[in-house]
């Protein structure tokens, strides 16, 4: 049986110097629109009884003229799943509660309504199996066709270079996960969304890593390239309200729907680190 451990500390290894530097983008953007922000960062400890190291993590918050709110997080926890929590787990059960997870999870909400919001979430997690999961969406309150095809084609080259049928597939589970039931409509312009990734052996997990990798790199890449191109655009009031209604349609889904939400709530995470992907102002009309 595969020692997962050293694994799962390059994997951390890798999620914070990936945090490191879309930190350093970000606040580089904000010194080019004249402002002086930067993250603020308040490490926290997770608590289980009876577990002596159950980890924690960092949760990184930046608020600046381009960034109304950014959120950059990354964690690496251990433990054991609640019992009626790990039967919904892959890999876990009663019998077999016990996991180890680390990853990064970003969520930014733009001053500008003609930026584009966008969500990137990438993780290793362990129970009786070992898997990669994660994605990108791109959440665009008035939609740029040139903005969604660069954001695709972004991560289809990340998706092309390590499994041929890696971006179909991806995209479609995007297209069915980040989507709203109960409004009836996607809460943006998709992107990838991949889970149980699973790594039976060292190379499986080489492989994966690779592309979680790619994934985030592909995000390095283009996001702040779509940030630059329209956060000097000038907006109306309209537009304005626009991106409140849709923050609105963006805080139901990571309340009702998002699974790395009830996640966070079921492992004993961070609240605060868990809500960060809440918008900071939103509208129901």
């Amino acid at each position: 049986m595969t020692d997962w451990a050293p694994y799962t500390d390059r994997a951390r290894t890798w999620f914070e110097d990936l945090r490191t530097r879309i930190c350093a983008e970000f606040e580089a953007i904000e010194a080019e629109a004249g402002s002086d922000a930067r993250f603020d960062y308040a490490p926290w400890n997770r608590e289980e009884d009876g577990n002596g190291d159950p980890g924690g993590g960092v949760r990184g918050v930046m608020k600046g003229r381009v960034f109304e709110k950014v959120g950059v997080n990354v964690s690496t926890v251990r433990g054991n799943f609640a019992p009626d929590f790990a039967g919904s787990i892959h890999g876990a059960g009663a019998d077999n509660p016990g996991f180890t997870a680390t990853g990064i999870s970003l969520v930014a909400h733009m001053a500008n309504p003609h930026v584009p919001a966008v969500h990137l979430n990438t993780r290793f997690l362990t129970t009786g199996k070992a898997w990669f999961g994660g994605g990108a969406d791109l959440n665009p309150p008035l939609p740029y066709d040139e903005d969604t095809a660069e954001f695709h084609a972004a991560f289809r080259a990340a998706c092309d270079a390590n499994g041929a049928a890696y971006y179909d597939r991806f995209k479609a589970w995007a297209d069915e996960y980040f989507y709203i039931p109960h409004r009836k409509v996607h809460r943006g312009v998709g992107g990838i969304f991949y889970d149980h990734l699973e790594c039976a052996d060292a190379a499986a997990w080489e492989a994966n890593f690779a592309f979680t990798q790619a994934v985030g790199e592909a995000f390095l890449s283009v996001f702040p390239r779509l940030v630059r191109r329209r956060m000097n655009a000038a907006w109306s009031p309209a537009d304005k309200c626009r991106q409140l209604e849709w923050r609105g349609r963006y805080a139901e889904f990571n309340l009702v729907y998002d699974r790395g939400t009830l996640f966070g709530l079921k492992t004993g995470g961070n609240i605060d680190a868990i809500l960060m992907s809440l918008p900071p102002e939103a509208i129901w009309t």
